[in-house]
Protein backbone atom coordinates (compact mmCIF):
# COMPACT_ATOMS: atom_id res chain seq x y z
CA UNK A 1 0.00 0.00 0.00
CA UNK A 2 1.40 3.31 -1.24
CA UNK A 3 0.45 6.86 0.36
CA UNK A 4 0.82 9.94 -0.94
CA UNK A 5 2.08 12.68 1.12
CA UNK A 6 -0.69 15.66 1.52
CA UNK A 7 1.00 19.12 1.10
CA UNK A 8 -0.57 21.62 3.67
CA UNK A 9 -1.78 25.10 2.19
CA UNK A 10 1.38 26.73 3.48
CA UNK A 11 4.12 24.56 1.27
CA UNK A 12 1.79 24.21 -1.48
CA UNK A 13 2.99 26.89 -3.37
CA UNK A 14 7.04 26.24 -2.46
CA UNK A 15 8.78 29.44 -1.07
CA UNK A 16 10.68 31.54 -3.34
CA UNK A 17 14.74 31.50 -3.38
CA UNK A 18 16.20 33.40 -0.90
CA UNK A 19 17.40 35.68 -3.43
CA UNK A 20 13.97 36.36 -4.59
CA UNK A 21 13.10 37.16 -1.47
CA UNK A 22 15.75 39.14 -0.42
CA UNK A 23 14.80 41.37 -3.53
CA UNK A 24 11.05 41.09 -2.43
CA UNK A 25 11.17 42.17 0.94
CA UNK A 26 13.52 44.74 0.19
CA UNK A 27 11.31 46.56 -1.68
CA UNK A 28 8.60 46.13 0.17
CA UNK A 29 10.72 48.26 2.84
CA UNK A 30 11.37 50.74 0.39
CA UNK A 31 7.29 50.97 -0.27
CA UNK A 32 6.01 50.87 3.17
CA UNK A 33 6.81 52.22 6.67
CA UNK A 34 5.54 51.00 9.28
CA UNK A 35 3.32 53.08 12.30
CA UNK A 36 6.18 53.19 15.23
CA UNK A 37 9.27 54.04 13.33
CA UNK A 38 6.96 56.88 11.64
CA UNK A 39 6.29 57.92 15.35
CA UNK A 40 10.03 57.32 16.42
CA UNK A 41 10.86 59.46 13.61
CA UNK A 42 8.70 62.28 14.28
CA UNK A 43 9.07 62.31 17.51
CA UNK A 44 12.77 62.71 17.91
CA UNK A 45 14.99 65.59 17.90
CA UNK A 46 15.59 67.05 14.61
CA UNK A 47 13.48 66.82 11.08
CA UNK A 48 12.43 63.06 10.27
CA UNK A 49 13.65 63.79 6.68
CA UNK A 50 9.65 63.58 5.53
CA UNK A 51 6.39 64.90 5.27
CA UNK A 52 3.13 62.75 6.91
CA UNK A 53 0.19 62.97 4.03
CA UNK A 54 -3.29 62.28 5.71
CA UNK A 55 -5.46 61.09 2.51
CA UNK A 56 -8.62 61.52 4.05
CA UNK A 57 -12.17 63.26 3.87
CA UNK A 58 -11.97 66.58 6.13
CA UNK A 59 -14.31 65.12 7.93
CA UNK A 60 -11.93 62.11 9.01
CA UNK A 61 -9.26 64.52 9.64
CA UNK A 62 -11.33 66.25 11.90
CA UNK A 63 -12.24 63.32 14.02
CA UNK A 64 -8.37 62.33 14.49
CA UNK A 65 -5.16 62.66 12.80
CA UNK A 66 -1.19 62.47 13.13
CA UNK A 67 -0.14 65.45 14.56
CA UNK A 68 1.88 67.85 12.02
CA UNK A 69 0.47 65.68 9.13
CA UNK A 70 -0.79 68.06 6.37
CA UNK A 71 -4.25 67.56 5.10
CA UNK A 72 -4.38 66.69 1.28
CA UNK A 73 -7.56 64.27 0.15
CA UNK A 74 -6.37 62.05 -2.16
CA UNK A 75 -8.66 63.72 -4.82
CA UNK A 76 -7.14 66.87 -4.60
CA UNK A 77 -3.63 65.71 -4.76
CA UNK A 78 -3.16 66.54 -8.79
CA UNK A 79 -4.46 69.99 -8.00
CA UNK A 80 -2.83 70.83 -5.01
CA UNK A 81 0.09 68.99 -4.11
CA UNK A 82 2.31 71.35 -5.00
CA UNK A 83 1.53 73.77 -2.83
CA UNK A 84 1.57 72.15 -0.34
CA UNK A 85 4.39 69.95 -0.22
CA UNK A 86 8.62 69.90 -1.51
CA UNK A 87 9.39 67.65 -3.87
CA UNK A 88 12.58 67.03 -2.76
CA UNK A 89 11.12 65.68 0.74
CA UNK A 90 9.52 62.05 0.94
CA UNK A 91 5.97 61.69 1.81
CA UNK A 92 4.40 58.99 3.88
CA UNK A 93 1.03 58.92 3.00
CA UNK A 94 -1.78 57.07 5.23
CA UNK A 95 -5.59 56.49 5.40
CA UNK A 96 -8.02 54.73 7.70
CA UNK A 97 -6.36 51.43 8.37
CA UNK A 98 -5.06 48.14 6.70
CA UNK A 99 -9.08 47.60 5.13
CA UNK A 100 -8.69 51.06 2.83
CA UNK A 101 -6.09 51.43 0.11
CA UNK A 102 -6.73 55.01 0.44
CA UNK A 103 -3.02 55.91 1.38
CA UNK A 104 -1.83 53.47 -1.56
CA UNK A 105 -3.91 55.81 -4.36
CA UNK A 106 -2.84 58.82 -2.77
CA UNK A 107 0.96 57.51 -2.85
CA UNK A 108 -0.15 56.33 -6.60
CA UNK A 109 -0.76 59.58 -7.25
CA UNK A 110 2.05 61.57 -6.02
CA UNK A 111 4.42 59.24 -7.36
CA UNK A 112 2.91 59.87 -10.91
CA UNK A 113 3.69 63.56 -9.94
CA UNK A 114 7.21 63.33 -9.29
CA UNK A 115 7.38 62.56 -5.64
CA UNK A 116 9.30 60.15 -3.67
CA UNK A 117 6.75 58.09 -1.26
CA UNK A 118 6.31 55.81 1.14
CA UNK A 119 2.97 54.56 2.57
CA UNK A 120 2.55 53.98 6.30
CA UNK A 121 0.93 50.19 7.22
CA UNK A 122 -1.66 50.50 9.49
CA UNK A 123 -2.99 53.79 8.74
CA UNK A 124 -4.78 56.30 11.20
CA UNK A 125 -6.41 52.79 12.65
CA UNK A 126 -3.08 51.33 14.46
CA UNK A 127 -1.16 54.87 14.57
CA UNK A 128 -4.13 55.15 17.57
CA UNK A 129 -4.38 51.90 18.37
CA UNK A 130 -0.27 51.00 19.40
CA UNK A 131 -1.14 54.16 21.81
CA UNK A 132 0.59 57.25 19.37
CA UNK A 133 -0.68 60.73 20.70
CA UNK A 134 -3.24 62.29 17.80
CA UNK A 135 -4.92 65.57 17.65
CA UNK A 136 -8.71 66.15 16.55
CA UNK A 137 -10.85 69.13 16.16
CA UNK A 138 -10.97 69.59 19.52
CA UNK A 139 -7.46 69.32 20.61
CA UNK A 140 -5.06 66.30 21.52
CA UNK A 141 -5.78 62.74 22.30
CA UNK A 142 -4.30 59.96 23.65
CA UNK A 143 -5.82 56.17 24.67
CA UNK A 144 -3.88 53.55 26.15
CA UNK A 145 -2.09 50.80 23.46
CA UNK A 146 -3.79 47.88 21.91
CA UNK A 147 -1.82 45.05 23.96
CA UNK A 148 -2.39 43.14 20.51
CA UNK A 149 -0.24 45.29 18.56
CA UNK A 150 1.97 47.09 20.60
CA UNK A 151 3.87 46.19 23.85
CA UNK A 152 2.70 46.79 27.60
CA UNK A 153 5.94 47.47 29.51
CA UNK A 154 8.73 48.24 26.65
CA UNK A 155 9.21 51.08 24.56
CA UNK A 156 9.00 49.19 21.16
CA UNK A 157 8.35 45.91 19.88
CA UNK A 158 12.04 45.05 19.33
CA UNK A 159 11.39 44.04 15.55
Amino acid sequence: MTTTAQVNAVLRTPPASPAAAAAFFSASLAFHADVSDVAAAITADGEPGFVVLDSRSTASWDQGHVPGAVHLPTALIPEQAEQLLDKSVPVVTYCWGPGCNGATRAALALAQLGYQVKEMLGGFEYWVREGFPYETWEGPEKKAADPLTAPVDAEDCGC
